[in-house]
């Protein structure tokens, strides 16, 4: 198993895309994951405080109460172009696996400050090089820090549009919120 982080989310013409990397490896992990998953990892990531717990925060509050540690989360397998997930708990000493979409499984453990994992075979099947944008130039880096900084913003537009179309409105103010403060900082690059 090859640890990983949360190194990008993005938004590509197909969806939101989540990139799991590795120190110790050059390869990345693309995977396609939902809208609501992109913005529950999204909002944790960004550090969003949020009035009411989303469906990763609730379901970790009840993993708490229960007092069931996280252990880990592993990308475990691909098959027919669909990644498989599993989860690993312990409570009193009795460890525990469950099946889950990676994109949860993701948005759990980063909650949960526990570790991510992907396996060998699935990072050889799927795994691509991706060039570093910022490379060693202070400019290069400027200019990813602002693309990332725009990418940022648009992704916001998109769930403020969604918010306000569900009539979710006091996430939609916190969206507009963020947007400005985002839009404030990259004014003053």
């Amino acid at each position: 198993m090859i640890p990983v982080k949360v190194d990008q989310l993005l938004l590509s013409s197909k969806g939101p895309v989540v990139l799991l990397k590795s120190e110790k490896d050059p390869r990345s992990l693309p995977i396609f994951i939902g809208v609501a998953e992109a913005q529950a990892i999204h909002i944790h990531l960004a550090n969003v405080k949020i009035p009411r717990p989303l469906t990763h925060d609730l379901f970790k509050n009840v993993l708490d109460m229960l007092e069931c540690r996280l252990m880990k989360v592993e990308v475990n397998d691909l098959r027919e172009g669909t990644f498989y997930a599993v989860i690993y708990f312990e409570r009193d000493g009795m460890k525990m696996k469950i099946d889950s979409r990676p994109s949860d499984a993701i948005a759990l453990a980063i909650r949960c400050s526990a570790p991510i994992f992907v396996a060998e075979s699935v990072m050889d099947e799927a795994g691509q090089i991706f060039e570093d944008i910022a490379s060693n130039d202070n400019s290069a880096k400027q200019g990813k820090d602002k693309q990332i900084k725009l990418s940022t913003i648009d992704r916001l537009k998109q769930e403020l549009d969604l918010a306000v179309k569900e009539e979710r409105f006091e996430d939609a103010a916190r969206i507009r919120d963020e947007i400005k403060k985002l839009e404030k900082g990259h004014s003053g690059n």
